[in-house]
Order: structure tokens, then sequence, then C-alpha cells
């Protein structure tokens, strides 16, 4: 049965602009003067019926356009806060996709300032600690990330790291050294997109070519033992994310998912939510669902709930990930 009250956990892989519910979206687009094309919330709910990543993807950037100013995006950050403090998360660390937004106008400096006014009091509102990832669109030429690499600069002080996401097949990690290097020399932690859509050599290559701290993704890497035996040695994070591997048809059911075998490989997984408005629910939503289908212990959800503290970007504040550990360890399952 699911807790009553949640685990605590940290978020890892969270889209910020995935999680823009439709009643959000309509009242964006209205204040914004934007015609979306579907007719109301439940015409755009039917929707989220897709039959892969980038059936999602297409929709994903259509609806990104309601977001316009900093008051936007604050209201975004600060809903997807709110739900997230009411599914057990203590600490999120959220993408977001500054290229999606320059590309039709609306300046880097509205995104980050926005995004910032909802998690400057993240803590004091809503107990969670937060640290903003930037991520490059693989589907644009390196040339684009290497700019929007540039333009962050000035923000530095509010950006923790950098990733890489969009649609996978086909574009490969590699050619993204350069922005990796650049991004590691100005202090900036790394993580990328792989192993979801492509193949465990995709894993392989974000590792050696881009020097990643963390997987996001990651749910093909059993396919290589050889990757298995390094990730565990290595002790590289996953962060996985199974209601959106099963909405976008990557596992045709939740009971077919291998977390539970990656578990028993020894490998460091997080449960996370991915772009929860378009897949169905949140970060304790896809803890219950794996929970359920794959029957996993009480011990082993705590050790996704550790995982996902051990794995956070929380190197400046030791004393925070112990205090988060420990509520962990004291949290009593109620069934």
């Amino acid at each position: 049965m699911p807790t009553s009250v949640p685990i605590p956990k940290a978020e890892l892989h969270l889209h910020i602009e995935g999680t823009l519910e439709p009643e959000l979206a309509f009242a964006l687009a209205a204040r914004n003067g934007v015609t979306l094309s579907h007719d109301d919330t439940l015409a755009l709910r039917s929707a989220f019926a897709f039959q892969d990543l980038q059936s999602f993807l297409d929709l994903y950037y259509e609806l990104m356009a309601v977001l316009r100013t900093e008051r936007d995006f604050e209201e975004l950050a600060d809903a997807y806060l709110a739900r997230a403090a009411a599914q057990g998360v203590r600490h999120a660390e959220i993408f977001f996709d500054p290229q999606a937004h320059t590309s039709r106008g609306v300046p880097f400096g509205t995104v980050v300032e926005g995004l910032g006014r909802a998690l400057d009091r993240s803590v004091e509102r809503y107990g969670i600690s937060t640290r903003l990832i930037m991520c490059f669109l693989r589907d644009q030429p390196v040339v684009s990330a290497l700019a929007t690499l540039a333009e962050a600069e000035p923000y530095l002080g509010r950006i923790t790291g950098v990733g890489l996401d969009s649609a996978e097949l086909g574009n490969p990690p590699g050619p993204f050294r350069e922005v990796y290097e650049r991004a590691a020399a100005l202090g900036l932690h790394r993580v990328a997109h792989a192993g979801e859509e492509g193949g465990p050599e995709y894993v392989t290559e974000a590792l050696d070519a881009l020097g990643v701290e963390r997987v996001d993704h990651g749910r093909r890497v059993l396919e290589d033992p050889a990757l298995v035996a390094r990730l565990v040695r290595e002790q590289i994070p996953l962060t996985l994310c199974p209601l959106s591997n099963v909405r976008l048809r990557g596992i045709d059911t939740m009971e077919q998912h291998p977390l539970r075998d990656m578990l028993d490989a020894g490998l460091k997984c997080t449960v996370n939510s991915d772009d929860p408005s378009y897949f169905g629910g949140y970060a304790q939503d896809n803890f219950d669902a794996v929970r359920t289908a794959l029957g996993l212990t009480e011990d082993q959800e705590r050790t996704l709930a550790r995982n996902s503290f051990e794995a956070a970007f929380l190197e400046d504040d030791e004393e925070l990930r112990t205090r988060y550990l420990k509520a962990v360890e004291a949290h009593r399952f109620q069934g």
C-alpha cells in the first residue's frame, strides 16, 4: 500500500517546463495572448497519449509558447514546488531548457530570474532546497550550446550544472565534448540524458566524452554487463523516471521496468518524475508505481531515497545532506 506520509526524497531529474499543467497553460495563454491548438484542458490532457519521445517533444515545445515573462516562469516553478513538497521532496535539482526559450525571443535572463524568484523562497515556503541545471538541446547544433553557455556566464551564481536532453536517437553525447569541457572549467557539475531511447553505448559515451557525474535515465544499461560493473564500481548515479518510461512506450508495462534488477545489480538508482504533468505523476507517484508493480520492499524504497540525497549536488552543504539522510532513516512506513 502507498505510504500516507511520503518518504523524504531528492528529485534529481525534473524538467520545469514539463511541470506545466493544462490549467496553468491555459491561464498563461490567456494572459499572454497565445492561442493553443487544443480547445480546453480535457482536450489537452487527451493529447498526452504519446507514441514515443518525439511525439511528446512536439507537444512539449508547443506548450512552451505560453511562457513569456519572469512572472510566468516564477508561477511555473512555484506550482511545481507546492506539488513536490506534498510528495515528500526535500531537495530538487531542476532542469531548464534555455534554447527552447531564447529561440522564440524570450531573453535568457527572463527565464533564470523568473525561476530564481520562486527558488529563492523555496526553503521558507516549502521546506525544499534547490539547485538549477541548464540543459542543452542535443538536436540543436553544438555551436548553439556553446553560445548558450556563454550567455549563461553572468548568471552562474544561480546555476549549479549543465545537462543534455531532447531527442536522443541519432544525437549521441560525443559532439558536446567541448561544451562540457568549458562547463567543467567554469566549475559546473555535468549530467546528461543517455540510455533512454539510445543504447548503453550512449551512456558509455556520456561518461567518457562528457565526464558526467550522473546519468539521466540509463534504463538500458543492463544490456552491457561491463558498463554495469563500471557504474557500480564508480558509483555513478542513475536518475530513473519510471512513469515516463511507460508513457513514452520505452517499456510496455511498469511490471517490466528494470529498476528492481538494477538495484539487485548494485546500481545507484534514484526515482524521479521527469515531466510529471505529461506523464501522470510527481515524485511519490513514481515511488508508488514501482512499489506496487515490482513489489519493492521498504528497505529498497529507503535505499532509493537515500541514494537520491547521496547523489545530489550538496557538497557545499554536507550538514544539510546529513540532515536529509537522517530523515530517510527515521521515516516510518504506514500500510
